[in-house]
C-alpha cells in the first residue's frame, strides 16, 4: 500500500471513532480505547465471529444510511 493511501485510510479510521463517539466516551483515553479494540478483534477471532462481523456490518450500513438520510 503506498504512503499517501495508508495515509487517508488511517485518518478514515480516525474519524469512525470519533464518528461512534468513541473519544468522548472514553474520555480521550487512548489505552481504553486499544483495549476496547482489542476485545473487538478478540471477538472477530471467535468461532462466531464471522455472524459477529455480519451483525457490525449491518448496524454499521444502517446508521450510515440514516445519517445520508438526515443529511438528504
Amino acid at each position: 500500500m503506498q504512503r499517501r493511501e495508508r495515509t487517508r485510510q488511517l485518518i478514515e479510521l480516525g474519524g469512525l471513532v470519533a464518528k461512534a463517539g468513541l473519544v468522548d466516551l472514553a474520555g480521550d483515553d487512548r489505552a481504553a480505547l486499544y483495549g476496547a479494540f482489542l476485545e473487538l478483534a478478540d471477538r472477530l477471532k471467535a468461532a462466531d465471529g464471522e455472524g459477529t462481523r455480519l451483525l457490525w456490518r449491518r448496524r454499521g450500513q444502517r446508521a450510515f444510511a440514516s445519517e445520508a438520510e438526515a443529511q438528504g
